[in-house]
């Protein structure tokens, strides 16, 4: 079974999200079921901060020893940092996919666009 944290929010893309901080920033990264399903990833094209972002629009990839993966923005806002690590060490996305091994992070446009996101059940449902 792939490692769910019940305190992250999911989309169908296999995307996790954090509960935004007190500046209404969320941190997004790639579910477990996702970094297994890619392999070994060598490469991540991130966004840049100041990037503005829409909601299910394309805004990187992962590239992994077997695949091409799109990434997709969970919400609207603003790229606010981009995980640098990843650059020279892209196998944190498989080693720790919801603690280094993070993409980027957002200030969220409109903070009820988190509604819109499933639940950790609502995605081992889809994933299980």
């Amino acid at each position: 079974m792939s490692n769910i944290p019940e305190e992250l929010s999911y989309t169908a893309e296999h995307e996790w999200i954090s509960a935004p901080d007190a500046n209404g920033v969320v941190r997004v990264g790639i579910t477990d079921f996702a970094q297994d399903a890619l392999g070994d990833v060598v490469y991540a094209q991130l966004p840049e901060s100041g990037t503005k972002v829409t909601a299910n629009e394309v805004v990187g990839e992962v590239e992994s020893t077997k695949s091409v993966s799109d990434i997709y923005a969970p919400v609207s806002g603003e790229i606010v940092s981009r995980n640098d690590s990843l650059d020279t060490e892209s196998a944190l996305i498989n080693t720790d996919p919801y603690g280094d091994g993070w993409l980027f992070e957002v200030k969220l446009a409109d903070a009820d666009a988190m509604e819109s996101l499933l639940s950790a059940s609502e995605y081992e449902q889809q994933v299980g």
